[in-house]
């Protein structure tokens, strides 16, 4: 039954059927059932050792909250500052969501993933994450995508239809047992953007910044094994496609269907609006 829905579902495909008119829409792939699945199942519960920034291995000019889940940069010039989580992972499918306002960008604004080598401080302005042979980073502000020093390609979509402004809310994806490392942005997933990620080697997120005063939260949303998904979540994300997301047409269904359904869509955007506001009081009290 499971293969049977993974092939049902892969058929038909995973793309958002919510309309949106978010410039990446056109560059949304299907993603890969485990990722399908994961994206469908409500977030951790926040606290988890994930969702922190290291306070030992960052930058001298960044700062990390007494939670972990933001970093500050000082305001200082001609420096480039990185920092990576504290926790990393060498297996399993992982989602994280990291904010960090447009506006406190500027250049080389570059979120990725790094192993325990990469440097995490430079003088001058250039692309940390991304800038030697064990990070790779993805610049924001310019959508240029960075590994080993040198410019990989455009992300999303090979950089067709010209530059895409990022929006605040970025989710990373790493799958450590592929060796591939993506993005989703504006509910879309852009596709794989680096591949042949060391194998078995352990991987943090990572950002590097040069914008004075720049402020970067980050949560670890869910992870999977490289096991096959359950039935019962193959089973909720196949009915709630057929179903075109969660609407009031589930209501005709009996509760226990219901709250099958409709829990994993409640529960996600629930964290999710208690993350948003925890960060926004967080930024309040640091002003």
């Amino acid at each position: 039954m499971g293969l049977t829905l993974c092939c049902l579902l892969k058929d038909a495909g995973l793309k958002t059927h919510r309309k949106s008119r978010s410039a990446f829409c056109p560059f949304s792939v299907a993603p890969p059932i485990r990722l399908a699945v994961l994206l469908d199942t409500p977030p951790v519960t926040p606290g988890n050792p994930r969702s922190q920034w290291s306070s030992t291995y960052l930058s001298p000019n960044l700062r990390v909250c007494p939670s972990g889940g933001r970093v500050s940069r000082a305001r200082v010039e001609q420096s480039s500052d990185a920092v990576r989580c504290a926790v990393g992972t060498a297996t399993g499918l992982h989602i994280w969501e990291v904010l960090w306002k447009k506006q406190q960008r500027g250049s080389h604004a570059l979120l990725g993933v790094s192993t325990h080598k990469c440097a995490l401080q430079a003088s001058g302005y250039k692309a940390l994450i991304g800038g030697d042979s064990g990070s790779w980073g993805w610049e924001l502000s310019t959508n240029q995508l960075w590994h080993g020093g040198t410019e990989a390609g455009r992300y999303p979509g090979g950089g067709a239809g010209g530059m895409l402004s990022v929006p605040d809310c970025v989710l990373l994806v790493l799958d450590a047992d592929a060796g591939t490392l993506g993005y989703v942005v504006d509910g879309c997933y852009l596709g794989v953007a680096f591949q042949n990620l060391p194998k078995g080697a352990e991987l943090f997120p990572a950002v590097s910044c040069v914008w004075g005063g720049a402020q970067i939260c980050i949560r670890y949303l869910s992870g999977t094994t490289r096991d096959p998904p359950a039935l019962e979540a193959l089973s909720r994300l196949s009915v709630r496609r057929a179903l075109g997301g969660t609407g009031p047409r589930t209501l005709s269904f009996p509760p226990a269907v219901q709250r099958l359904l409709l829990d994993t869509h409640t529960h996600t955007h629930t964290h999710r609006r208690v993350w948003s506001v925890n960060q926004n009081h967080l930024r309040k009290r640091i002003i």
